[in-house]
């Protein structure tokens, strides 16, 4: 095997990823965007896993104070040796992450905070010489290591911790925020929102409002949350969202950036997949891939070149507002549905889009979730914007994974209300019934949406009728239901053993163009033969085998039976 340098999968601290030999895609050239754009408070707000976490790290590594200049030997921003000389290793830097802050209740999540700026005044009192500092800021410090902090102290950490760098250092003071509403999306979730806005107000309004050692400060979040007042007043603030020109390169891989690193695993033929899979998002005027899906990807198929392509982002979140989307979609009626199929078939929606919602609005109304899943990076948009009209589409197969798994999910919920239709689609396919069968098959095709993106390779338009099929046979308690399990000389999509009988049924799914239903349900039938799908049954000793090819095109669908005894 080939020396390549390990890829740094979950690795968020750009100080380990340089010192350790872990590939990195150079992304310091937004260090000189940030020194150019200039704000005194910055905020950048981008989808989970699109590298927000390491830049913060690695804007900590350049400035910090006593930082070693060799983890950027080689990269962008040393080609500016005038920048570098005036910013790095320069100023002293209070660095805290909130992504922590996850808890079922204020006290608890006000416990999380305290342990969090005793974290970095433990950092700072290492980095600073005691004897130097006067008892006042001492007694500061030592307020901040106590994990009895009151509210008081907490909300003016930030600020005195400024305070204190500032006297010692005699240079102003930059402040990195990362994640920065995470305590509120936790706290909406579990409702303690309101006391946990007014905290957060608080802690940022003396850290960055009323701050006079501040020098600078970084922030990021997957929403701009304004309306609740967090950042009212704060001089020269910049918001960087996803719509923004600015940065726009900076967060996630670019086109050429996979092409390298894919070269340099020796995975040049991958190329055509990972971007179906994962390319597709538009920040600014930038088409970016999913980071965290490139570097998964690249990791797995090192140890196992002929793996299928992972829903790598789907297990980072909960997920939340894909089911309240649907959800929606399904009680909403016949326009959103079409619109939620319109997207999973490659089209775009156009809506009008908010980029600052409260985490409270996110779920009210139908036009609060789209925009939040286009801030989520559920939806990404397509050509140039109209005022706040975007043209709305989903950014690859990954995404369109993850939104018709969920709506399969939700369409097995529903089934389950209908016992009837259930318990009369299983005895059609029992009995031999291929006209019942297509008729109540249609029925429930009708209930959800149909997947036909020409730009969708058969074989998954294929997987999501299966799904339906499986989704409906689940609710049969008596039924052994075997699905893609090796069989004669294949692997047959639907196998079922009726408990208590000599029967046991056959099912291929085939997608079919118009026009082409019967062929496919007789090349079904074809294949089920050919491959010998029935083998099992056999040596199971089973004798009544019902064959059916059943054929989906859109909404219609059309079956096709046959029978050995």
């Amino acid at each position: 095997m080939a020396e390549w340098m390990k890829l740094p999968v979950g690795i968020e601290e750009f100080e380990k990823i340089r010192r350790n030999g872990f590939y990195y895609v150079d992304k310091t050239g937004l260090i000189e965007e940030l020194l150019k754009q200039w704000g005194e408070v910055n905020l950048f707000t981008r989808p989970r896993r699109f590298g927000k976490s390491l830049h913060m790290s690695m804007l900590k590594s350049f400035f910090s104070i006593g930082s070693d200049p060799g983890l950027f030997d080689g990269l962008k921003i040393t080609q500016d040796t005038k920048l570098c000389e005036e910013y790095m290793g320069q100023f002293p830097v209070i660095s805290i992450s909130l992504k922590g802050v996850n808890a079922a209740n204020f006290q608890d999540a006000f416990r999380f905070l305290i342990r969090i700026i005793n974290a970095e005044a433990r950092r700072l009192w290492v980095l600073l010489d005691g004897e130097k500092l006067d008892c006042i800021d001492r007694k500061i410090l030592e307020d901040l290591l106590d994990r009895r902090m009151e509210m008081d102290t907490l909300v003016y950490s930030l600020r005195e911790l400024s305070e204190i760098l500032e006297r010692y250092y005699g240079k102003k003071v930059i402040i990195l925020i990362d994640e920065y509403d995470v305590p509120l999306a936790k706290a909406n979730e579990n409702g303690y929102y309101d006391e946990m806005v007014l905290l957060i107000r608080n802690l940022f309004e003396n850290a960055l409002k009323t701050n006079s050692s501040l020098k600078f400060a970084v922030l990021t979040g997957c929403l701009r949350v304004a309306k609740e007042s967090i950042f009212t007043g704060l001089n020269h603030f910049k918001i960087y969202p996803i719509t923004k020109a600015v940065f726009d390169e900076y967060f996630g891989f670019t086109d050429d950036e996979v092409r390298e690193m894919l070269r340099y695993y020796g995975m040049e033929a991958d190329y055509e997949t990972v971007k179906e899979w994962y390319d597709g998002y538009r920040f600014g005027k930038v088409d970016v891939y999913c980071p965290w899906d490139v570097i998964n990807y690249c990791s797995d198929h090192i140890d196992d070149p002929k793996l299928l392509p992972q829903n790598y982002w789907l297990n980072t979140s909960s997920n939340e507002v894909i089911h309240r989307f649907i959800d929606s979609a399904g009680k909403l009626g016949r326009l959103t549905r079409a619109e939620l199929e319109r997207l999973v078939n490659g089209e775009t929606v156009q809506k009008e889009i908010g980029q600052e919602l409260t985490y409270k609005e996110l779920y009210t109304s139908m036009d609060n979730l789209w925009s939040t899943l286009f801030m989520t990076g559920y939806l990404t948009q397509r050509g140039e914007p109209v005022g706040n009209l975007y043209n709305l589409a989903v950014p690859n197969q990954e995404i369109r994974n993850i939104i018709t798994e969920h709506i399969l999910k939700s369409f097995k919920e529903d089934i389950g209300k209908d016992g009837e239709m259930v318990t009369a689609f299983c005895t059609a396919l029992a009995e031999g019934k291929p006209d019942v069968v297509e008729g109540l098959f249609t029925g429930y095709m009708e209930k959800t949406i149909s997947v036909r993106d020409t730009f969708v390779r058969r074989a998954i338009r294929e997987n999501f009728y299966h799904g339906i099929l499986l989704g409906i046979l689940s609710y049969k308690e008596d039924w052994i239901v075997r699905s893609n399990r090796e069989s004669g000389d294949g692997f047959s999509d639907i196998l079922i053993t009726i408990d208590g009988t000599d029967t046991g049924i056959v099912i291929e799914v085939k997608y079919a163009e118009d026009g082409s239903e019967e062929k496919e349900c007789r090349d079904a039938l074809k294949q089920i033969a050919d491959k010998r799908y029935e083998a099992s049954f056999r040596q199971e000793g089973v004798h009544k085998i019902i064959n059916y090819g059943i054929a989906c095109n859109k909404k219609k669908c059309r079956v096709m039976m046959e029978k050995h005894d």
